[in-house]
């Protein structure tokens, strides 16, 4: 059980890492906004992940509890800081938060203050990834993120980020965004159930770039689809959540899940499903 048995992808063309990653989203509260979790138990969440292989941890400065007394960027320095050699962190930045947990869309002239609070809480000097994170759960068809990706890819010429992606948007959002800079990857809602967006995803494989799923354990698939994973997980002595991963790997070589978890069990349970391969009669099921 080990996430090398996932395989490896050059984000950005020259940063190697495990395609199976791992979600910080969860470390601080059970959702994106609720009560606070015990932060010791996040902190030896993030070490076993360390210890099974993961070497891609995606967070943001906004994963905190309701009452902003934990937060993921701080469990991850907490427990990791010095970094080990090859970690990677990816971030994302878009919404400017106030106190009382209300926020609104940022703009370009947010983006420093943004970056640097990421800087500031993960204790960096840059960041290997910056995801643009724009609009709410679906993309915002037809909203230019120029602006906004330009004042990022100003960042990326000072040294302050690595790699720069984007998160929830179409294909015309990556062409607009290709156009100002060169995008290491793209993080969108999709999962077994949710394939809104092959055309992307298979735009952004054919260009060699990184396509990060979030909530991609499939919560809420279907009940037909939720039988279908319950069947091939029984073939594989498996879990109906371990399939869903399995699936994701396999779908592209630029797949990079990111499932997320405040518990280790479920950690553990989740890098195992990197040693599952599913057969031709598998996806023919899920197809």
């Amino acid at each position: 059980m080990n996430a090398t048995n996932a395989s490896e992808f050059l984000l950005g063309g020259h940063l190697p890492v495990r395609r199976l990653g791992f979600g910080a989203m969860r470390l601080s509260t059970n959702g994106f906004r609720g009560p606070a979790r015990d932060p010791e138990i996040g902190r030896s969440v993030l070490r076993r992940a360390i210890e099974l292989g993961v070497n891609l941890i995606d967070t943001a400065e906004f994963y905190q509890s309701s009452d902003g007394k934990v937060r993921a960027n701080d469990l991850i320095r907490e427990a990791l800081h010095p970094y080990p050699a090859g970690l990677v962190i990816a971030t994302k930045v878009g919404a400017v938060f106030s106190s009382d947990g209300s926020y609104r869309h940022g703009t370009g002239a947010d983006m420093r203050r943004l970056v640097e609070d990421n800087l500031q809480s993960l204790g960096l000097d840059h960041l290997d990834l910056v995801y643009l994170r724009i609009g709410e759960m679906a993309p915002p068809h037809g909203e230019s993120l120029g602006e906004r990706f330009e004042a990022l890819a100003a960042l990326r010429e000072e040294g302050l980020i690595r790699n720069l992606g984007i998160s929830n948007v179409d294909i015309n959002h990556l062409s607009e965004a290709r156009s100002i800079a060169p995008v290491a990857a793209v993080q969108n809602h999709f999962h077994v159930s949710k394939r809104d967006d092959l055309s992307l995803l298979d735009e952004c494989t054919a260009a060699g770039i990184g396509f990060s799923p979030f909530f991609p354990l499939g919560g809420g698939a279907n009940k037909t689809e939720e039988s279908r994973l319950v069947r091939i997980a029984t073939r594989h002595g498996a879990s109906p959540a371990q399939i869903a991963l399995a699936w994701l790997l396999a779908y592209s070589p630029v797949m990079l899940p990111i499932p997320g978890t405040g518990s280790i069990d479920h950690l553990e349970e989740n890098v195992a499903a990197a040693t599952i391969r599913l057969s031709e009669e598998d996806h023919a099921e899920l197809a």
